[in-house]
């Protein structure tokens, strides 16, 4: 059993010992930390919004929260089967003091978790988070009396959230009906079974090839959207049956697309073509985080804006592109962020915004895809005894390649001329994680395999 507390919430395996898995009784502590932390921030607001994946476990997790919120006073908006970008608009929408967010995004289906919200419908900050996990700790929080109690209403936030992709300026509704794309979409059995094919049917869409959208919480292959676990939709591109293949995780925050030939676009690539788009109409800067691929910097400085690297997490990409004024942005696991909307990554925002932009195009998905940088990302990781300071090593390799281009914002981040290398430290392993892109794989092997050489030495 497992169980990772963080400033972005709690995430567990359903069941164990309290403090050893996501259980009832640890539920109940961290979701009335985080009402008494909400309600130290905003004491007159008492709405908070609950919206779900469809895990298997999900239902058991909403009554625990639901029931605690009450208990602490709120009054819940029940949103039910939700996408993670759906609900951080209905908080919004709704002008609630928060949500909690009830998914374990790409992980297994024994996982879920609460993913915390402010206000504003964003992740919690890092004083924030922080503040949540020490209120827990001490368990310092104090339930309301029985006049005061929450009550439940149900509200359907998915209309709204079409609402908002169909009113943004780029995503050009019309000319993607008169292409008339057959799109194949697998959203492996969860919410994005009922979100991805109602907007594709609002952008003109009518031919449809639904994999996997029964949401059920049982997935029929892992969830995380990686190329070695989408082979069934692949499979079904290769036979020429559609123009493009999207696929998402079960929240849905996430946008994997597959080429009209079954070839993987590359999940990196996913913001690449979208700020390719957005920044043809709407010249600007871009962010992603340290991790993500070179070819956003290049596509950037082509449209005469300016690219900046932020430590990763989505909270750091979001504070870095208001710092920037950024107009898109997002994360290289196919996460697509485009404040026009708001500021949370969105899977039905990204596939607007890369319809409008092939049907502009003309093209076919694979011959857009040969227009931009080609790069190749290796992804290693050092294995570590817990009594090895990780900061002293990361800090000797800083020191060691201090002749290159080095940002040590998260860990040490090595840029070179035909490549760069990112060393970070796990904040709930003895790990350091080593992330390399270069031209090829083979030369982003061994870049990485360089470094890693180098950290055994220092070990």
């Amino acid at each position: 059993m497992s169980l990772v507390k963080s400033i972005s919430g709690i995430r567990g395996t359903i069941g164990g010992r309290v403090g050893d898995g996501l259980n009832p009784v640890d539920i109940v502590r961290f979701t009335a930390a985080y009402a008494t932390q909400r309600r130290a921030a905003l004491p007159d607001n008492n709405k908070i919004v609950v919206g779900r994946d469809a895990r298997i476990s999900g239902e058991m997790v909403y009554q625990i929260v639901s029931g605690t919120l009450m208990g602490m006073g709120y009054d819940v908006v029940n949103i039910s089967l939700a996408s993670t970008p759906t609900t951080e608009l209905a908080v919004v929408g709704e002008g609630a003091a928060g949500g909690i967010i009830l998914t374990a995004s790409h992980n297994p289906k024994q996982w879920n978790a609460l993913k915390l919200l402010n206000e504003k419908g964003e992740f919690l900050n890092d004083a924030e988070g922080k503040g949540v996990l020490a209120i827990a700790e001490k368990e310092d929080f104090t339930f309301a009396e029985v006049d005061v109690l929450g009550h439940v209403c149900e509200k359907d936030y998915l209309p709204y959230h079409i609402e908002n992709v169909l009113n943004l300026a780029l995503v050009d509704k019309e000319a993607i009906a008169a292409k008339n794309f057959t799109v194949a979409i697998d959203c492996v059995n969860s919410v994005g079974g009922i979100a991805i094919p109602a907007i594709l049917r609002a952008l003109g869409v009518k031919n449809i090839i639904e994999l996997n959208c029964t949401p059920n919480g049982h997935f029929p292959h892992n969830p995380e959207p990686l190329p070695q676990h989408l082979t069934e939709i692949s499979d079904l591109l290769k036979s020429g049956k559609a123009d493009v293949g999207f696929v998402v995780d079960p929240d849905v925050d996430r946008l994997a697309i597959i080429c009209e030939n079954g070839e993987m676009f590359g999940e990196e690539y996913t913001l690449v073509s979208v700020a390719d788009y957005v920044l043809s109409h709407t010249p600007g800067n871009t962010v992603s985080n340290m991790s993500s691929t070179r070819a956003l910097s290049d596509v950037t400085r082509a449209h005469g804006g300016n690219y900046s690297a932020s430590a990763v997490g989505e909270v750091n990409v979001t504070t870095e592109m208001k710092a920037t004024g950024a107009v898109i942005g997002g994360e290289g696991n196919g996460g697509v962020i485009y404040p026009a909307s708001h500021y949370g990554r969105d899977a039905l925002v990204g596939i607007a915004l890369f319809l409008s932009h092939l049907a502009h195009k003309g093209c076919t998905v694979s011959e857009l895809r040969a227009t931009y940088p080609n790069y190749c990302i290796s992804k290693n990781r050092i294995d570590l005894t817990p009594e090895i300071d990780v900061d002293a090593i990361l800090a000797k390799v800083k020191e060691l390649y201090k002749d290159e281009r080095v940002n040590d914002k998260d860990g040490v981040k090595i840029d070179f001329a035909d490549g760069w290398v990112h060393l970070r430290k796990s904040n709930t392993e003895p790990i350091i994680r080593v992330y390399s892109e270069a031209a090829t794989m083979e030369e982003a092997d061994a870049l990485a395999g360089k470094v890693i050489e180098i950290v055994h030495a220092l070990c």
